[in-house]
């Protein structure tokens, strides 16, 4: 089992450190395996409802070997950032190991079976099953579809999706700073028509809001990330808005 060091929390910009752990560096591997095992205690513990331990719950060994996995198959391209790829994959195998475990002991599904009005058979639990399934196909193919959205949106400011995962702020407290200007923007009409009329941000008006306390040299550097943040507010991105800090 994957034994990781004490974590620190993610920087949510970690692109740079998963290409040197998937060119072999092992130390950046083993510090980003460490960062994100809170995020694998907090994805299991929604998933079957308790608390969860390293060195002691398998599913935590389980959601570790899928951070390994994630780590070696997340590519720039593929749309998501690093850490909502690792939580995807987290997520499915522990789905997996959780079916593993339920068809090795549970009462065999043909015992739901029950019988309509009309004399045949229909099973509630494969029922429950396929209905679940749908929804998350419909779920899939809802993010593919608000990806996309984002994509062509940011495409109309000269961004890119890569350039949201080079360019983000490295630190928590610089990202929430932007954050907190990309809010302020969608709060406000006259801001979020300049935004969309000009492709550009009102600096000289965010620059005089004192309450912001973020410096124009600061907004400059951070202009791609704050839109993009923006963005995802004016617009209705309700599955990227659960990326956002405080959105």
């Amino acid at each position: 089992m994957l034994r990781p060091p004490k974590a620190r929390e993610p920087d949510g910009n970690d692109a740079t450190l998963v290409e040197a752990a998937q060119r072999g560096d092992a130390a950046v591997r083993e510090r980003l395996i460490a960062a994100y095992t809170p995020m694998v205690l907090r994805t299991g513990a929604r998933l079957c409802g308790r608390y969860l331990q390293v060195g002691r719950d398998e599913e935590v060994s389980v959601g570790l070997l899928a951070l390994n996995e994630a780590v070696d198959r997340w590519r720039p391209d593929h749309g998501a950032s690093f850490p909502a790829f690792a939580e995807v994959v987290v997520r499915r195998r522990l789905i997996d190991h959780f079916r593993r475990e339920a068809s090795r002991r549970e009462t065999p599904v043909s015992d739901f079976d029950q019988a309509d009005d009309e004399g045949g058979v229909w099973n509630p639990l494969e029922a429950a099953q396929a209905l679940a399934l749908e929804q998350e196909r419909r779920d899939a193919e809802d993010r593919r579809a608000e990806i996309e959205r984002f994509r062509l949106l940011l495409q109309q400011y000269g961004i890119t999706l890569r350039d949201l995962v080079h360019g983000s702020p490295r630190h928590s407290d610089a990202r929430e700073r932007a954050v907190t200007v990309a809010r302020a923007i969608a709060a406000r009409v006259e801001w979020t028509e300049y935004l969309r009329r000009h492709r550009a941000l009102p600096l000289r008006e965010l620059q005089g809001c004192a309450e912001l306390g973020v410096s124009r040299k600061t907004m400059e550097r951070q202009r791609k990330f704050i839109i993009a943040v923006a963005l995802i507010l004016i617009e209705g991105l309700d599955g990227l808005r659960t990326y956002v800090p405080g959105a």
